[in-house]
């Protein structure tokens, strides 16, 4: 998901006000959500962005849902037993049918897994069951997972958004006709313009109360800001700049909803690097950083500090780890124990590639400002998307910032730090390596019992927050604009379309 922040469009926007009425009259039956993109696949072995697994978790079942503190709960699934570590038993809800009637059973389970597994649908996805072995279906409502080898990531990756079930035999038609067993039925797909699904009457849980989304896709921040205030457009999610955002809210007809969420800001570093590779030099540009202003300015208070890849909302998340709190003292102390003291005010130079972002920019402009005080003198360099992940990957840099969308929720986000994850085998993009990390990474990966595997996180949250191969900035609320009409809409920490589920539309008073 995107941001931009643009000072330009957001006088644009609030002169364009002025001159804009709120004459137009909605739909009572259909509720339009402003995206900012197509969904590249709706087949949920195979879509991947951000869009294609939001919609496709309203549209689909997965054998597992994830609850509020990001652990996994019952889905399709009712109940499930792990009688070994290579063993997992999945016993499935009765009555389960497709959109096109056709009832859900253990064989469909199998199906959708197996596609993948023997190469039927080519997916990015496959490497995330590698550690399965096989699959059988005893009866039509039990599902056996035989595993190569202990992976106790595999409930979260058959949970909410990571894949959901199809019918048996599906192939790549499913892409551009879906048909699952979710709380609502695709209806109409048209790249650049719009994604229509509506409710689905007989689904087996709680029924959506909306009868049909819209979902139309405007690139445009500003744009979607004029279709809110137009009333063509009802609702959007984590899209629009703060600044528009206290802009729309003081109209009478729109409202804000903001709870806090996990995406997560963070800054890398190359740990090749002559300068970086010293974890004290990392740990001074750490407290030589105010996430204050920032966090103030730039999001409108609309985002909390970070300590740790993981959100506080995770199970397993450790908030007993050193903070950084701004201290430009101490890391002038740190630099000059790393043998770089100040000539003339400089104590070295080093360069941060950016996207072209504006949000991006604004913030690295502030950073830029921040190391300046305590000597360091950060030359940015802002490439167009492509490139500069290019760059990031083949480790062209000194220093980076991106976000993790989504995959920092299960705390199998660490095996970014192992040593064998270097692209193109990962993601492991500054070259960290740690032999003690890359045990707990591994440890935790195979212990089944969930205490076990937190009192690991926690260590491994402790020697990552010392060393430093990442400085966690902020995790970003979920900000949701809609008009007043909509209610009912409950914000989740992951920021997917799950209110969708809940929401409803007040019946007209004209």
């Amino acid at each position: 998901m995107r941001r931009r922040s643009s000072f330009a469009a957001a006088t644009a926007f609030a002169l364009s006000l002025s001159v804009l009425s709120c004459s137009s009259k909605p739909d009572p039956n259909t509720l339009v959500m402003l995206i900012e993109s197509s969904p590249a696949n709706l087949d949920p072995r195979v879509g991947v962005d951000a869009q294609s697994e939001r919609i496709d978790d309203l549209i689909f079942d997965d054998l597992l849902s994830r609850g509020d503190n990001l652990d996994v709960a019952p889905g399709l699934a009712e109940r499930w037993e792990i009688p070994d570590p290579l063993t997992y038993i999945f016993h499935l809800h009765h009555g389960v049918k497709f959109h096109d009637g056709r009832p859900l059973t253990s064989r469909d389970v199998k199906w959708t897994f197996d596609s993948l597994l023997t190469g039927k649908i080519r997916s990015a996805k496959t490497s995330t069951y590698r550690f399965v072995d096989r699959i059988d279906a005893p009866d039509d409502f039990t599902v056996v997972f035989y595993m190569k080898e202990p992976d106790a990531a595999l409930l979260w990756n058959i949970s909410d958004g990571a894949i959901g079930i199809v019918p048996f035999d599906s192939g790549s038609e499913m892409a551009s006709h879906p048909v699952g067993s979710g709380p609502f039925k695709f209806v109409s797909s048209e790249t650049d313009k719009e994604v229509i699904i509506e409710r689905n009457d007989d689904y087996w849980g709680g029924k959506a109360r909306l009868a049909r989304v819209r979902f139309a896709v405007v690139p445009d921040a500003t744009t979607a800001a004029l279709e809110l205030r137009k009333g063509t457009g009802d609702l959007s999610i984590n899209f629009l700049t703060p600044d528009t955002v206290h802009t729309l809210e003081r109209e009478p007809f729109l409202a804000v909803e903001h709870a806090p969420g996990t995406e997560i800001q963070y800054l890398g570093f190359n740990l090749r690097d002559p300068i970086l590779k010293d974890v004290r030099v990392r740990q001074a540009i750490a407290y030589a950083i105010d996430r204050r202003p920032m966090i103030q300015y730039l999001w409108g208070g609309w985002a909390a500090p970070a300590r740790s890849i993981l959100p506080p909302q995770s199970w397993a998340y450790n908030g007993n780890v050193p903070a950084y709190d701004h201290d430009p003292e101490k890391a002038r102390t740190l630099l000059d124990a790393a043998g770089y003291p100040a000539s003339n005010g400089v104590r070295f130079h080093i360069t941060m590639k950016t996207s072209t972002t504006e949000s991006t920019r604004l913030m690295v402009a502030v950073i830029q400002q921040q190391l300046r005080e305590v000597g360091i003198v950060l030359d940015i360099r802002s490439f167009e998307s492509a490139t500069f992940l290019a760059d990031v990957i083949h480790g062209a840099f000194q220093m980076y910032g991106l976000r993790w969308v989504g995959g920092n929720q299960d705390p199998d986000i660490f095996y970014v730090f192992h040593s064998s994850r270097f692209p193109p085998n990962g993601a492991n993009r500054g070259r960290y390596s740690n032999p003690k990390v890359d045990a707990l990474i591994d440890q935790a990966r195979r212990e089944v019992d969930r205490n076990s595997r937190k009192k690991t996180y926690a260590d491994l949250q402790l020697i990552l927050a010392n060393e430093l191969p990442y400085i966690d900035l902020w995790y970003l609320d979920n900000v949701l604009v809609h008009n007043k009409r909509v209610h009912n809409l409950q914000l989740n920490p992951a920021g997917n379309y799950d209110f969708l589920r809940t929401a409803e539309i007040a019946p007209s008073t004209e």
